[in-house]
């Protein structure tokens, strides 16, 4: 569905919050609504530009892992930024099937003159958010991150 262009940063930035939280697969189709063609990513696994890539990182998602959704838990805006914290829940389709993890993380997002996003800036803590749920790693990374505090 088409809709009317933002008039405001805060209003993209709204939009924006509502696309992450309903995001479905069907909704990637819709993705050019929030980002511009040339629009960056960034996260602990993944580097792109462009928004092809941007929904392969999406898709993938959604083919991977059981029920993924975001919760936006807080939200900065400065002009044509915004920080937003949020938590991804879903479970894995691998192991531990049914059972729901958390991520807890935030975004800086960077909206251009269209008011879509330009810049897409993940930051989380793969180590204590993913590695320390996996079995086998999980205790490795425990042992470490115990090791390191001395």
């Amino acid at each position: 569905m088409q809709l009317p262009p933002p008039a405001t940063p805060h209003e993209a930035m709204t939009r924006v919050v509502s696309f992450f939280e309903q995001l479905q697969p069907a909704d990637l189709a819709d993705l050019g609504q929030h980002y511009a063609p040339d629009a960056r990513f960034k996260d602990p696994f993944n580097e792109v530009q462009g928004l092809a890539a941007i929904r392969d990182i999406f898709r993938h998602m959604f083919a991977t892992l059981q029920h993924p959704h975001f919760v936006i838990t807080g939200r900065v805006e400065q002009g044509r930024e915004c920080f937003l914290t949020w938590e991804f829940r879903f479970a894995f389709s691998s192991y531990a099937r049914g059972v729901e993890q958390t991520v807890r993380g935030a975004t800086h997002l960077v909206l251009d003159e269209h008011h879509r996003i330009t810049l897409h800036r993940d930051y989380w803590d793969a180590a204590e958010e993913l590695y320390e749920k996996l079995p086998g790693v999980g205790m490795l990374m425990r042992w470490l991150k115990h090791r390191a505090r001395g």
